[in-house]
């Protein structure tokens, strides 16, 4: 395995490549606002920087959380993680809209995901295709990318909670691309987008953090993927339809979920963590 020099250093040089190829797409191509309802380019960009990268650091697939070994079984343990938490924090909101007297129905179509809604409604099983495939590329690109190659080369001269807590910083400023766009767009206040980046930011470098520490627990990175899927893809095709609008709640809902879910694996490791 190549020795990797200054590999903080590194990962930076190859966060702001694969940020560069976000910020085309988000500013000038804008995949998302098109017939594809995805921003997938730069995501498919970055898992060709993720297979070079490889490549150059001779790391093999297993060594960046790719491991053949069990991948179905955790990406299945993802997937129903996933959903369990989802299917708690959907009933918490429903049964809010309950008590209030304006939930009308849960219904299930595709829409773009935005901070705070959901935009479009697409019932069209092309759609359905879309934004699977979408996620599937996406969960596939951050994974591979966060926790799998940044975590392993930081791991070089870091330990490990060092190297999570850079990859989840990373990873939520990832995310903040989105507002300031909203807000260059006109379709957000200025303090609208601050309020939004602090938001997502945040929630976002905790995620990346319970990413990092399933993908510590399983030895790969499939489970993370499985529930890094999930929580892209239920908010994107089930709606909860209010008689004042679509996913008021939506915010609430993912913090639900995220809290909890979060709660879990920490506790999981550390429980793990004491017993070895």
């Amino acid at each position: 395995m190549t020795k990797i020099n200054k590999p903080l250093f590194a990962v930076l040089v190859i966060y702001i490549l694969c940020f560069i190829f976000r910020f085309i797409e988000y500013f000038i191509i804008r995949t998302d606002q098109t017939f594809w309802g995805e921003a997938f380019l730069h995501k498919l960009l970055g898992i060709v920087v993720l297979f070079i990268a490889a490549r150059l650091y001779n790391f093999k697939a297993q060594d960046i959380g790719f491991n053949k070994n069990r991948a179905v079984k955790y990406t299945l343990m993802g997937l129903l993680f996933g959903i369990c938490i989802y299917v708690l924090a959907y009933s918490i909101e429903i049964v809010i809209a309950v008590s209030n007297k304006n939930f009308q129905s849960l219904q299930l179509y595709v829409s773009s995901y935005s901070v705070d809604k959901n935009i479009g409604n697409q019932t069209s099983l092309l759609f359905f295709v879309i934004c699977i495939i979408g996620n599937i590329i996406n969960v596939t690109m951050e994974e591979g990318i966060f926790r799998g190659l940044f975590t392993k080369m930081l791991e070089k001269n870091h330990t490990f909670f060092v190297s999570v807590l850079i990859t989840s910083v990373l990873f939520g400023l990832w995310h903040f691309i989105g507002p300031v766009r909203n807000y260059f767009d006109g379709s957000s206040s200025i303090e609208g987008m601050y309020v939004n980046i602090i938001l997502l930011v945040t929630a976002s470098g905790f995620i990346g953090f319970k990413f990092a520490l399933l993908t510590k627990l399983t030895g790969s990175i499939y489970m993370a993927m499985g529930d890094h899927f999930v929580n892209n893809t239920i908010i994107n095709i089930f709606h909860i339809v209010s008689s004042t609008g679509c996913d008021e709640l939506m915010f609430l809902r993912i913090a639900i979920a995220q809290s909890v879910s979060f709660i879990i694996v920490l506790f999981v490791y550390l429980h793990k963590k004491d017993c070895r």
